[in-house]
């Protein structure tokens, strides 16, 4: 599926060798220099002795190397590699190059695709307008959802039991007084009553706008988002945009081969 919130099924089950595998990955992708051996044990509160077999599987299966000069760890593109075998989102990314390049040409914004990634939103894809003042939303920016237009399109669109255990953990919707909770499942209902919903942007002036892409039904969507500059050509009259942005979200759910879900 192309967008998924993941929730560890109960009861949970603790693998000792497969989690100190996936932690000493997990470090050497947020190190920004390679990591030797005391530097892993060090982040990982282990001893050396620990990560040693565990790093030397790792580096047999090609999936870290060891750098001759530093004797530093660094993580292969083994991972990068199998991420994209028969990757849902690399079919979405070819489906939507060429409508959201054409949107973006048409309407004179630039537009962005995001999707759930655990508890973040995640931006995969963008067409950036033509004009010579425009804004741009960088390719694989993570935001809280909440605090956007397409992650709230998103989370409206989620199946009730994902939803709730989503905002169960969302340290945005902890902070939410009871008539804010209110509110927000008030626009979740006209979110999935329309498939698009715009509101003034929590993060500069103006306002943005966001369909909903695929069907979340059989478990593909994405937000197909448009950031509208306040001051813009598209000031005051932001709604003679939404047939537009309505076309390019079918015609690339048309494109992945999925039925239309609104």
């Amino acid at each position: 599926m192309v967008s998924l919130v993941t929730k560890r099924a109960q009861p949970s089950y603790f693998v000792p060798a497969l989690e100190k595998g996936l932690d000493i990955l997990e470090a050497l992708a947020n190190a920004s220099i390679p990591q030797s051996l005391a530097d892993l044990a060090r982040t990982l509160n282990r001893t050396s002795s620990e990560l040693f077999r565990m790093i030397d599987a790792l580096e047999k299966r090609s999936y870290i190397f060891r750098d001759p000069v530093s004797g530093g760890y660094h993580l292969t593109l083994k991972l990068y590699e199998l991420a994209h075998i028969h990757s849902p989102v690399d079919q979405l990314l070819r489906a939507a190059d060429y409508p959201m390049r054409e949107l973006s040409q048409n309407i004179h914004e630039s537009c962005h695709l995001s999707l759930l990634s655990g508890s973040v939103l995640l931006v995969v894809a963008q067409a950036e307008s033509s004009e010579p003042v425009r804004l741009s939303i960088e390719v694989g920016s993570r935001v809280a959802p909440l605090q956007t237009v397409s992650g709230k399109l998103l989370l409206a669109f989620l199946e009730r039991d994902a939803q709730q255990r989503f905002l169960a953990d969302d340290a945005v919707y902890a902070k939410l007084s009871g008539a804010g909770r209110k509110a927000l499942h008030r626009e979740f209902a006209i979110m999935r009553r329309d498939g698009w919903f715009m509101a003034e942007s929590t993060r500069r002036i103006g306002l943005d706008i966001s369909h909903i892409v695929g069907n979340p039904v059989v478990g593909v969507s994405a937000a197909l988002g448009v950031p509208l500059l306040a001051g813009g050509a598209n000031q005051g009259k932001e709604k003679s945009i939404i047939p537009a942005l309505r076309q390019c979200a079918h015609q690339i759910t048309d494109l992945l081969g999925v039925t239309r879900g609104v």
